[in-house]
C-alpha cells in the first residue's frame, strides 16, 4: 500500500537524537529546555515538552528549507495519503487554506465558492485579491444545518462561469456530511482548472473504508486537513496535500513560507510526524473502534425522548452522497430548548464540553481518544436533560429562511481595504459592506465585504436576533451598526 516505511518518524527522531545527547543550548528559545521556564508552569507540563522545543538548526532541519528530517517526515505523510507532496501547517487550517487559495488563484482571477465557507477562505480571498462566485449549499431544515454542494450545482456554476481559475468544496462539513466528490473533480477537470478542498473535518478519510471518499482519493488538486481534529496531532497542526499536474508545488512551499512563521514549533512538527505513522499503521483499527462507539451512542440517543441524531436515513438527500459517522450531531429542537441551551446544560452541570452548539444542535466529535465511559457518560446526561424538559410544553424554534446572495459591487480585497464608516444598520440600505455579517445556524454568511446591503438582509437579522440567535461578524458586538464602504 504505501511506498515508504511508515513506521518511521523522521524528525522526532532527530529531536531524540539532540536530546539523548545532552546537547548544551546556546540558542533560542530562552527557556533553554526548560531550565528557565516557570515553576508552576513546568511543574503542570513536565521537563520533556521543553527539552524538544528548539529553533532551526541543521541536525532538526527548517521548515522553509526542508533538506533533512522535515523533508522526509512531509515525504511519508504524502505517501500516506496519495499525494505528490505534502506540506506541514503549524499555521493551523486556517493558513493551509488561505496557502491554498493564493497558490491557485491571483488578483482578479474568479474562483467558485460554496457560500458557507470558513472565514479563513475569505480570508485567502481577501490576500489574493480573487473575485468570489457563491454557490448555495443545501439546506436542511428540519436540523437546521447547511449540507454539500451538489454536482449539479457546481455544473451550474461551471456553465454560468467558464472562465473561473479553480473551484473550491468544504467536504466533508463539520458535521461529516460529504457531497458525491469523486463526480465535482471529474466535472472541474474537464475545465481544466484544479479542485481545491477544505478538508479540515476529514483529516482521517481515507484510512477506513466505512468513512466517505477522501479529497485525495477522489483526485481533487490540493485540500488542506485538520490533523489535530480527530486524528493525533496537537492544536494547531496541519497538513497541506498537493498534486502536481495543475498545481505549481514550488509555488505552493513559495506561498506558506511567506506565511508561516520563521520560528516555527517543533513540538508541532513532531507531533504531525507521529500522528501520521499513526494514523497510516493503526488509523484503520483505530477508527473501527471510534466509528463503533459513535454509531452506539448515536443509536442510543435516538432512543431519548425529545433528541434526533441523524444516521444513514438522510443519505440520498440533496447535498449528502455519504457521511461521517465519527461526527454526532445531536438535534434538541423537540425539547423546546435550543442548541445553546444544551450546551450550557452539559458544560456547567455535567462537565461536558461539546464541539459546538447552534439553535437546533450540539456537535459532539468522536476520535480516537473515546472511550465507553466517556460515551457512557453523555448519553446518561442527556438522559436526565430529556427528564427535565420533555413534553414541558417549550415552544419549538422554526428555521428562518436565509436571504438571497446579495450583488457583488466590490471585491472583498477592495472593499475590505477601503475607507469606511460606520453607520446604523437599518440605515444601511443601498450601500456596500465593509465587514461581515453571519448567522448561526447554518454558518453561511449573510454579508461578505463588497457586498450590497439589502432591506431583506436587515429584516432576516431582525428576525434572527428576536429569535436569540448569534448574529456576528461586525467589529458592533450588538450588530446595531455597520462598517459600510465610503
Amino acid at each position: 500500500m504505501y511506498k515508504l516505511d511508515q513506521n518511521e518518524t523522521p524528525l522526532f527522531d532527530a529531536l531524540m537524537e539532540y536530546v539523548n545527547r545532552e546537547t548544551i543550548p546556546f540558542h533560542v528559545p530562552g527557556h533553554k529546555k526548560g531550565e528557565g521556564i516557570d515553576e508552576e508552569f513546568k511543574n503542570f507540563i513536565g521537563q520533556n515538552p521543553f527539552k524538544i522545543d528548539v529553533t532551526v538548526f541543521k541536525s532538526v532541519d527548517s521548515l522553509h528549507h526542508p533538506t533533512g528530517p522535515i523533508k522526509k517526515a512531509q515525504k511519508l505523510a504524502a505517501d500516506a495519503y496519495g499525494s505528490d507532496a505534502s506540506f506541514f501547517s503549524i499555521h493551523g487550517t486556517s493558513g493551509a487554506i488561505q496557502a491554498m487559495i493564493m497558490s491557485v488563484v491571483s488578483a482578479g482571477d474568479k474562483i467558485i465558492i460554496p457560500r458557507n465557507v470558513h472565514k479563513s477562505i475569505t480570508a485567502g480571498i481577501i490576500l489574493s485579491g480573487a473575485i468570489p462566485v457563491y454557490m448555495q449549499p443545501e439546506l436542511d431544515k428540519k436540523v437546521g444545518i447547511a449540507h454539500g454542494v451538489t454536482p449539479e450545482t457546481v455544473e451550474k456554476t461551471l456553465k454560468e462561469n467558464p472562465d473561473a481559475k479553480a473551484v473550491l468544496i468544504i467536504n466533508p462539513t463539520y458535521y461529516g456530511v460529504a457531497t458525491d466528490i469523486k463526480k465535482i473533480a471529474d466535472m472541474v477537470h474537464s475545465y481544466d482548472i484544479p479542485l481545491i478542498v477544505d478538508e479540515a473535518h476529514g483529516p482521517h478519510l481515507g484510512f477506513n473504508d466505512k468513512l466517505p471518499l477522501s479529497a485525495m482519493q477522489a483526485g481533487a488538486d490540493i485540500c488542506a486537513q485538520s490533523t489535530h481534529k480527530i486524528i493525533g496531532a496537537l492544536t494547531q497542526c496541519s497538513l497541506l496535500q498537493v498534486r502536481s499536474e495543475r498545481v505549481d508545488i514550488n509555488r505552493v512551499q513559495q506561498i506558506l513560507s511567506l506565511l508561516q512563521t520563521t520560528s516555527p514549533s517543533y513540538i508541532l512538527m513532531a507531533s504531525l510526524d507521529c500522528a501520521r505513522r499513526q494514523i497510516a499503521l493503526n488509523g484503520a483499527e483505530l477508527l473501527d473502534k471510534t466509528i463503533e462507539l459513535s454509531n452506539y451512542a448515536r443509536n442510543e440517543i435516538n432512543k431519548i425522548p425529545g433528541f434526533y441524531c441523524f444516521g444513514k436515513e438522510i443519505l440520498g438527500n440533496d447535498g449528502v452522497y455519504a457521511l461521517d459517522p465519527t461526527k454526532i450531531t445531536i438535534t434538541c429542537r423537540d425539547l423546546g430548548i435550543t442548541g445553546y441551551d444544551l450546551d450550557m446544560i452539559l458544560s456547567n452541570k455535567y462537565y461536558i464540553q461539546v464541539e459546538l452548539s447552534d439553535l437546533y444542535n450540539v456537535l459532539a466529535v468522536g476520535s480516537f481518544g473515546d472511550t465507553r465511559q466517556s460515551i457512557d457518560s453523555l448519553i446518561n446526561a442527556l438522559k436526565e436533560i430529556s427528564k427535565d424538559y420533555y413534553g414541558k410544553g417549550n415552544k419549538k424554534s422554526d428555521f428562518i429562511d436565509i436571504p438571497s446572495i446579495p450583488p457583488q459591487i466590490k471585491i472583498p480585497r477592495e472593499a475590505f481595504n477601503s475607507s469606511k464608516t460606520s453607520i446604523p444598520l437599518k440605515e444601511s440600505i443601498g450601500m456596500v459592506s465593509g465587514e461581515f455579517l453571519m448567522a448561526y445556524p447554518p454558518g453561511i454568511p449573510i454579508l461578505c465585504p463588497g457586498e450590497e446591503i439589502t432591506q431583506e438582509i436587515i429584516d432576516y437579522v431582525q428576525r434572527l436576533k428576536d429569535t436569540g440567535l448569534y448574529v456576528q461578524g461586525t467589529e458592533d458586538p450588538e450588530v446595531e451598526y455597520i462598517k459600510v464602504v465610503k
